[in-house]
């Protein structure tokens, strides 16, 4: 291990807690965790709005043509955009941060009184073909300050050099780490929940799917994928461009990943699952953005779950766009998604 300090009855209930910033690009990640009082439909419509409007002229257009290549073959584009979005994290002064085996990221509180931790293995999104344990630092930070808990980030292999299933082998495995591991790290066994954004939700939500052997608390999924094909859904049409996930893009990231797989395998796009095997699903929280290609498939799913028997909490939050948890420039929708996300992991 390499230590360092790193640079009721099933229902739905919907939330409609419906954007102040800058240029993204000029962000640091600590900007995420400005504090804005959360809650304020106006705020967060403003944010996602700036947020928009400061990004750069064709840039999905061009990671999504970096992403094709590299599906061909040729990754150097692909791999300046990973770069550019695996900025190092500082962590604040009362969060304990180390990196374990190359693999994982461990955060817990620095003066933690506890002997035995609630945990949250968190995945993150970026399409299956970029982001990294530095991009979602900022979340599993600021989610372990306000909780309490350890969060147990996850440097998954990407797509398209490691395709359908290296990905989800990698995070079931990390479940089976956790749980092997709770002694030594400190993790209460019976108190271990995973979770991600977007990709990360996906591989979060597959990896509770095929486990049969290790006892998952609950799941957190933020604005996941759940069907890996364009749905042709009220919301991909309406958000389909300009919106922080751009269909395009959504459609290479799910080409890259698939590969030469099925897109209907219930393991790449879960709501392909019987509802017998949703019914062995924990409870759920998933929070989706609202000008978001994915928040129907989000609803859909939220429906299927509860018809097959799963808790279910789903907050949309109104005016966000895609990429509240891990690009900086909605403040107030990621400070929201830290506070919902506290109290679903810590309530008794």
């Amino acid at each position: 291990m390499h230590t360092h300090t790193c640079c009721a009855p099933p229902f739905i209930h919907i939330f409609d807690t419906n954007r102040y910033t800058m240029n993204i690009l000029h962000l640091s990640l600590m900007a995420c965790l400005q504090t804005i009082a959360p809650g304020n439909d106006s705020i967060m419509h403003r944010e996602a709005e700036i947020f928009i409007s400061s990004l750069p002229a064709g840039l999905q257009k061009r990671q999504e043509t970096a992403v094709r290549k590299a599906t061909g073959g040729d990754s150097s584009s692909l791999d300046s955009v990973r770069a550019s979005r695996n900025s190092a994290f500082t962590p604040p002064q009362d969060i304990s941060c180390i990196d374990i085996d190359g693999k994982y990221r461990l955060y817990c509180p620095a003066d933690r009184k506890a002997s035995q931790l609630p945990l949250l293995i968190y995945l993150h999104g970026g399409g299956w073909c970029f982001g990294s344990v530095n991009s979602c630092a900022a979340f599993c930070s600021e989610l372990t300050r306000e909780s309490g808990i350890a969060v147990l980030a996850v440097e998954y292999p990407l797509a398209p050099e490691y395709p359908f299933p290296h990905a989800l082998r990698f995070c079931s495995e990390a479940l089976r780490w956790a749980h092997q591991n709770a002694g030594k790290f400190g993790f209460d066994g019976k108190q271990i929940s995973m979770g991600g954004d977007s990709a990360g939700g996906n591989l979060a939500l597959c990896a509770a799917l095929e486990n049969d052997s290790y006892p998952l608390k609950s799941l957190v999924l933020f604005y996941p994928v759940v069907k890996a094909w364009n749905d042709n859904s009220a919301s991909w049409n309406r958000y389909g461009e300009g919106y922080g996930l751009d269909s395009g893009i959504m459609e290479a990231f799910n080409d890259a990943y698939i590969a030469a797989g099925d897109s209907k395998n219930p393991l790449v796009s879960p709501f392909c699952a019987v509802s017998e095997r949703l019914a062995a699903l924990p409870e759920i929280l998933m929070i989706n953005a609202d000008h978001d290609i994915l928040r129907d498939q989000g609803e859909e799913m939220s429906r299927k779950l509860s018809e097959s028997g799963v808790k279910v909490t789903r907050h949309v939050l109104p005016g966000t766009t895609h990429l509240f948890i891990t690009v900086p420039g909605q403040p107030s929708a990621f400070r929201r998604s830290v506070t919902l996300t506290s109290e679903f992991l810590t309530v008794k």
